[in-house]
């Protein structure tokens, strides 16, 4: 399995609390424990040439994991086009955290915006694990308990998710669908949402192991072409 992990690799580099926190970039944190966890993977960020997304890196993918947040507006729509594409035709696409306010994310939802409600307050989260027997649940507890972390509340705009794999419940009160699959063509998307910036919740070994096996999850499965326009009838009558 090909894996790469997309990070626009923006706050790391111009905050100096969240650089002690994810000094190489959350994207290279990401990186590492797919790779020790016998991953191929490669990294990309926004202000590589083609965003880091050339037709190569692409044709080499059968896992993209996207984190952003404050340059969304910044990937080109031909770059969002691309990914789109790809998913449809079997890549799997795992989206991070404020991921959900991506033009991939909300082109491959089929809305213009994803709302929700948020705060910046380090709240206790608690994902609660609801789908039993899911492959995403491997090897974990019924629940994951992140000390501090950005709330997000519901109504989250979403479509009605094909799997809903955690719900998150805050110490504010609020409560979240946290983890998100859908199916659009061949490819599936895995949506998950901790991971703020100014909190280190991908060094959370559950974290982890969730991601790990979301890799291997929404990988796609190699098929035969189909054929789409006129075509001849299968069966002729006698």
């Amino acid at each position: 399995m090909k894996v790469t992990v997309w990070n626009e690799f923006a706050h790391e580099r111009e905050d100096e609390n969240i650089k002690a926190i994810y000094p190489d970039g959350i994207h290279a944190v990401i990186a590492k424990f797919l790779t020790e966890a016998g991953i191929d993977v490669t990294t990309a960020t926004l202000d590589m040439p083609e965003c880091g997304l050339t037709d190569e890196v692409l044709d080499n993918t059968d896992v993209l994991f996207w984190w952003g947040h404050v340059r969304h507006g910044d990937v080109p729509d031909e770059i969002v086009e691309k990914v789109y594409e790809r998913v449809i035709n079997g890549m799997g696409l795992v989206v991070l955290h404020s991921g959900h306010a991506s033009k991939i994310f909300h082109k491959l939802c089929g809305t213009t915006t994803v709302n929700l409600k948020w705060r910046e307050s380090n709240d206790k989260e608690i994902l609660w694990a609801i789908d039993q027997g899911h492959p995403i649940l491997e090897g974990l507890d019924e629940k994951i308990i992140i000390e501090h972390e950005e709330t997000y509340g519901e109504h989250f705009q979403i479509p009605q998710p094909d799997e809903l794999v955690f719900i998150s419940w805050f110490s504010g009160g609020e409560v979240f669908r946290s983890g998100c699959v859908f199916k659009r063509g061949r490819g599936k998307i895995f949506y998950f949402r901790p991971g703020h910036e100014s909190v280190p919740t991908y060094y959370i070994p559950e974290v982890q192991k969730v991601l790990i096996n979301a890799a291997k999850y929404v990988k796609g499965t190699k098929s035969a072409d189909y054929d789409y326009g006129w075509a001849a009838p299968t069966v002729t009558a006698e």
